[in-house]
C-alpha cells in the first residue's frame, strides 16, 4: 500500500467522533439542553454498565472533577479549552472589532432548571427570535439558554480570571450558529456556538437578577424543573459593554471546542446575599441527603497559542 499523502485533508472534528462513542452521546445530550450524561464503559453488561456509569458521572468533586473529565471526554485535553486566565498586559485593542448588540424576546424564555451541576434558563430557539450580533461574530446567533457558575463563598467562583482576580461567579449566555441548522450540528463547528461571559461582583443589590433568584425556590433540588416566562435577560448586562474575544470551549463536558467567547470587561454587580440565595440549591435530589450546589467551575486551562483581543484601549 502506497505511503498515506502529507497532503491529506485534517479531520474535522466531526470525524474525530466515532458512532455510538462517549463523545456522540454526549453532543446528543448538549443537543437536547442536557449536560453530558454520565456514561460507563462500553462493551459491559446493562448492569455493569450502570454500576460504571453511577462511579463515573463527572461533577466537581476531588474522584470527578476536572482533573478527571478527559478519561471520559478526550476533547477536555485539547488546545483550546476553556476557562483561560486573562493577563490583561498581554491583550492587544483590535480596532476591527464591532460593537455587539443582542435583540432579545422575553416571550422566548420557557423553564428554569436545576440539572445537579448549575441552575439554566431554556429559551425558544426554533427560530431568529432571540438573537445575537456583531462582535467578532461572523452573522447572527441564537440565544438557547443561560446558566451560572458559583463558588462556595464569594471570594470566588467565576471560571475565567482577570489578572488573577477571581469573582463570585460567571453568567454564561450560550447562541448557536443557525446557519449549520441544528444546535447538534453547531457544537462540531469552530464557529458554532457564542458565548457571552458576564462576571458577578459583590456590591448593591441588583433587582433585575432578584427575579431570577426568586425563581430558584421551583428548582432547590436535582431534576427540577418549573416555568420560567416573560424575561430578557438583557436586564442583565452592565452598562459598558467593552468585550475581550478568544476562541474556546464549553466548560463544562464534553468540552467541545466550538466557542467564540464574549467575555465582558465590566462586571455584574450584586449582593452578597443574593449570592447566597444561588448557594441554597441543592445539587442532591428531592430523596437523597442535602448536598449543596456550590463550586461548579472549572479552573482555567493553557491558552496554548491563542490570541485573546480586546475591543477597546
Amino acid at each position: 500500500m502506497p505511503p498515506q499523502s502529507s497532503l491529506a485533508p485534517r479531520p474535522t472534528l466531526a470525524d474525530l467522533i466515532r458512532p455510538g462513542s462517549v463523545q456522540e452521546s454526549c453532543i446528543k445530550a448538549r443537543a437536547c439542553g442536557d449536560s453530558a450524561p454520565p456514561l460507563g464503559r462500553e462493551g459491559r453488561s446493562r448492569p455493569e454498565r450502570r454500576k460504571a456509569t453511577m462511579a463515573k458521572e463527572w461533577g466537581y468533586a476531588s474522584h470527578n472533577g476536572p482533573d478527571h473529565w478527559h478519561e471520559l471526554f478526550p476533547f477536555a485535553k485539547g488546545d483550546n479549552q476553556s476557562p483561560i486566565e486573562l493577563h490583561t498586559k498581554d491583550i492587544r485593542h483590535d480596532p476591527s472589532l464591532q460593537p455587539w448588540s443582542v435583540s432579545y424576546d422575553a416571550g422566548s424564555a420557557k423553564t428554569i432548571l436545576n440539572n445537579g451541576k448549575t441552575c439554566r434558563v431554556v429559551f425558544d430557539d426554533t427560530y431568529d427570535r432571540s438573537m445575537l450580533r456583531g462582535g467578532p461574530l461572523p452573522g447572527p446567533y441564537r440565544l438557547r439558554q443561560f446558566h451560572l457558575h458559583w463558588g462556595s463563598s464569594d471570594d470566588h467562583g467565576s471560571e475565567h480570571t482577570v489578572d488573577g482576580v477571581k469573582y463570585a461567579a460567571e453568567l454564561h449566555l450560550v447562541h448557536w450558529n443557525p446557519k449549520y441548522n441544528t444546535f447538534k450540528e453547531s457544537l462540531k463547528q469552530r464557529d458554532g456556538i457564542a458565548v457571552v461571559g458576564i462576571f458577578l461582583k459583590i456590591g448593591r443589590e441588583k433587582g433585575e437578577f432578584q427575579i431570577f433568584l426568586d425563581a430558584l425556590d421551583k428548582i432547590k433540588t436535582k431534576g427540577k424543573e418549573a416555568p420560567f416566562t416573560n424575561f430578557d435577560p438583557s436586564c442583565l448586562f452592565p452598562a459598558c459593554r467593552d468585550y475581550w474575544t478568544y476562541q474556546g470551549s464549553f466548560t463544562t463536558p464534553p468540552c467541545e471546542e466550538c466557542i467564540v467567547w464574549l467575555l465582558l470587561k465590566e462586571p455584574m454587580t450584586v449582593s452578597s446575599d443574593q449570592m447566597a440565595k444561588l448557594r441554597s440549591l441543592l445539587s442532591s435530589a428531592e430523596n437523597e441527603p442535602p448536598v449543596p450546589l456550590v463550586s461548579n467551575w472549572r479552573p482555567p486551562q493553557p491558552i496554548n497559542n491563542r490570541v485573546v483581543r480586546a475591543s477597546f484601549k
